[in-house]
């Protein structure tokens, strides 16, 4: 009787550990990944990712943000902004052919992904923009 305690225990123990739970961790809501891709992306029509680097950290610095890190051939800048609360971003930028560029956005509202479209349409119409003056001004 002793030991039927502390086996019972034991057994518990690993049974409630093997217990699943429905949440997936992968999950992605409502939206399909290539729903999100489809808004989180653009294509610009230029072969120079280091202007569109330029103008992504650009245009990162003009809504606010502090660039955390950038890199020039992984293609990628980081950058976070705070005001009361914490915004995240990652852009990625990777050809397309030698003369499109694929730029891809990515965004945390402190550890939400951010999802409403429209924060990336603004996003990408401001860095369109800035490519456009910067292509145009001779830089």
């Amino acid at each position: 009787m002793k030991l039927l305690f502390p086996v019972l225990l034991v057994c518990t123990s690993l049974l409630v550990g093997c217990a699943t739970t429905n949440q997936r961790v992968l999950d992605m809501g409502d939206e399909t990944q290539l729903q999100k891709r489809s808004y989180q992306s653009r294509t610009f029509e230029t072969g120079d990712k280091e202007k569109v680097l330029r103008a992504t950290i650009s245009t990162l610095q003009d809504f606010g943000f502090i660039i955390d890190r950038a890199d020039l051939i992984l293609g990628s800048v980081s950058a976070t902004k705070l005001d009361g609360n914490m915004i995240r971003i990652t852009v990625s930028v990777r050809s397309k052919g030698s003369d499109r560029m694929l730029v891809r956005a990515n965004a945390q509202f402190n550890v939400s992904p951010i999802e409403d479209p429209k924060h990336y349409q603004d996003f990408f119409s401001s860095l369109e923009k800035s490519l456009f003056l910067t292509a145009h001004s001779g830089e």
